[in-house]
């Protein structure tokens, strides 16, 4: 969470490390905690069916700002989140004014595949309380599923049968070639194996034959702005707001996906000022419509795929002469 704030902010950093980390009142090898990587593996914990992890934090303010700024009441609450589950909790960690530490509980049952951990700073500014000062910029992850502390910041990419395999949810999508899926915590490319024939290994394949390239790239390429688009309607929807009604940067792969995309798509903007005009237009209707020209050309620029086509059709143009 980044503030979007008319009242004065902290400019220090605000950083924010996992000590240690206890499941079902055992402590976890730090090799699940990955400082590097910012990121908690709890799969494979010693026992599947664990009850509650407890996760020690530490987190470093700037002390000078703290004391001398203009606000008082400043509360430091550690934010874990997961949008699968739409599960929230909170601690407040407490110490002196630069070092604060705390205790956050993680419920087994609420959470389900990744969780973002974030770090608020809240306090009472120009008479008004529950002001957010400061926050983390880069955010940890809780990774339910997997040992290995690894952050993931890539898309996941799944080969399905939409007529008859496992997934009922993409039975409605069976002739489409793919679908794409922006709920989780990890955006995910579905393939349709039963749509295109052949589909799953072009785009797995390599090397091949110099059509075979060329029709891998452009698929590559309209997958990529398809999963690009996606991404960004996901990020703007709904988002989070202070108590003036200002949106806020989300956690996770969406904030990346905005500061991405926002300069190109509302150019000559802040990431800050294009964020609250695309919420604005969302809310009012109005230029909404014409906004999607421009998502349309930042995703195309990062799944670069006017390129893609212009290789395609120059390779066509030669095989014909």
């Amino acid at each position: 969470m980044r503030p979007l704030a008319p009242y004065p902010t902290l400019l220090g950093d605000v950083e924010l490390d996992v000590l240690s980390v206890r499941v079902d009142g055992t402590d976890l090898p730090y090799a699940h905690v990955s400082r590097t990587e910012r990121t908690v593996g709890l799969g494979r914990s010693g026992r599947a069916d664990w009850e509650l992890a407890e996760l020690r934090l530490e987190a470093r303010l700037p002390a000078a700002e703290i004391v001398d700024g203009p606000w008082s009441d400043v509360v430091c609450l550690a934010v874990l989140t997961e949008k699968a589950t739409n599960s929230r909790t909170t601690a407040r960690l407490t110490g002196t004014a630069g070092v604060l530490r705390g205790t956050l509980e993680l419920p087994h049952g609420m959470y389900r595949e990744r969780a973002v951990l974030a770090l608020a700073v809240v306090a009472t500014v120009g008479e008004v309380p529950g002001r957010l000062v400061a926050a983390t910029q880069q955010d940890w992850y809780v990774d339910l599923r997997s040992a290995v502390p690894k952050r993931r910041r890539e898309v996941e990419i799944v080969e399905a049968d939409f007529r008859e395999g496992p997934y009922e949810w993409l039975r409605p999508f069976k002739d489409a070639p793919w679908v794409i899926e922006t709920a989780a915590e990890l955006p995910t490319v579905y393939l349709n194996s039963a749509g295109v024939e052949g589909l799953p290994a072009v785009l797995g394949g390599k090397g091949g034959s110099p059509a075979e390239r060329m029709l891998r790239d452009v698929v590559a390429g309209q997958i990529a702005q398809d999963a690009w688009t996606a991404m960004f309607h996901a990020a703007t929807t709904g988002p989070e707001t202070d108590e003036d009604g200002t949106p806020l940067l989300p956690q996770g792969w969406r904030g990346a996906v905005l500061r991405s995309m926002l300069p190109d798509v509302l150019p000559g903007l802040s990431v800050q000022d294009a964020l609250r005009e695309v919420d604005e237009r969302r809310r009012r209707g109005a230029g909404w419509a014409e906004l999607q020209t421009g998502v349309l050309y930042a995703a195309g620029r990062r799944g670069r795929t006017a390129k893609k086509l212009t290789d395609a059709v120059r390779s066509v143009d030669q095989g014909e002469n």
